[in-house]
């Protein structure tokens, strides 16, 4: 049975207009081009993508600290553009954060337990020995112990405070939770750790995450939907298996390139972008990915693609719809 989505995403675009000053003109910066995707609960969305692609714009929109300059963004088939106060405020409590330094985003001068606990301090009216219950509760499903509660951040491990701000994540018991780089600060065996306590809470609490990284290995363990991003705009999107098997546009053939494997017998010829990317100031014309591309054309230069069905993803290329991409070895 298909679950019905709880983040509807439609041609999403958030526009900064930029003052020029006495190194540069002013502008508007198209930090997000027309995001499109549908999110369901029990299932992960993976955004990738090289910094300043527009990942983290991306999760200030669904968290609702900013609004979309266009398109359309649904929570809980909540329009956010029409929503009354009051359904904002809800919302917003249906759509948590966690970020991806853990030294830097908790309070070093609150105790551990007033820092899970703050959620409902602001927004129930839970009594003080409720709201204690909970947090405890809480503490011992991310595994922590109850001599934690009254311990302050600076006495815990990096894994051991990512714990802390998954389970303030969780207090208000949201749909939807964006996970920011939630394990790219930490050591990869703790980064096992981690993934694997939010691939349990997901199990358990139905969540639905959109979870945004650059690291292609952590996506293939914990993604069901990948969309990969370029300046802004999504380049492929697609299934899991479909965008580490069979990847299709020459941006995410290059990613995966990079990424390394377990298998020592299994060689991989490495795909090496020339240039930097573009300033999103001043995006190229046609597709932004062109003076990178080694099989970019007139049209390529011109003529911005869009998502187009190709094979077992959706892919913003002309050379893949023209057929002049080869088969890589990956």
């Amino acid at each position: 049975m298909t679950k019905a989505p709880v983040l509807e995403a439609t041609d999403l675009s958030r526009h900064y207009r930029v003052k020029g000053n006495l190194f540069g003109k002013s502008g508007t910066l198209r930090a997000l081009n027309g995001a499109s995707f549908t999110l369901a609960a029990g299932e992960t969305l993976s955004v990738v993508g090289e910094s300043g692609c527009g990942k983290s714009t991306l999760a200030r929109l669904v968290t609702l600290i900013e609004r979309p300059t266009a398109g359309r963004l649904k929570i809980d088939d909540v329009e956010v553009a029409t929503a009354s106060a009051a359904q904002l405020r809800t919302l917003r409590q249906a759509v948590q954060i966690v970020f991806q330094d853990p030294y830097g985003s908790l309070n070093p001068r609150h105790k551990v337990g007033n820092i899970i606990q703050e959620p409902l301090t602001i927004n129930s009216k839970l009594s003080a020995a409720e709201r204690r219950d909970k947090t405890e509760a809480m503490m011992a499903r991310v595994g922590l112990r109850p001599e934690h509660y009254n311990r302050y951040p600076h006495m815990f491990s990096g894994g051991q405070r990512q714990r802390i701000a998954i389970a303030r994540a969780l207090m208000l018991q949201p749909k939807v939770v964006i996970l920011d780089e939630p394990v790219s600060a930490l050591d990869v065996s703790i980064q096992a750790q981690v993934l694997n306590l939010l691939a349990e809470l997901q199990e358990d609490f139905d969540l639905a995450y959109l979870f945004i990284s650059h690291d292609l290995s952590v996506v293939r363990h914990i993604a069901d939907e990948v969309i990969v991003m370029y300046l802004g705009r999504a380049v492929e999107q697609g299934a899991r298996e479909a965008i580490f098997e069979n990847p299709q546009h020459p941006y995410t053939q290059a990613l995966l390139s990079a990424t390394p494997v377990a298998d020592p017998e299994r060689r991989r010829h490495r795909i090496k972008l020339t240039g930097e990317l573009p300033s999103p100031l001043n995006p190229p014309s046609g597709c932004a990915f062109h003076p990178r591309c080694p099989y970019a054309d007139t049209r390529c230069r011109r003529e911005t693609p869009e998502l187009q069905t190709a094979d077992s993803s959706r892919v913003a290329c002309h050379a893949v719809q023209e057929g002049r991409i080869p088969t890589p070895n990956l």
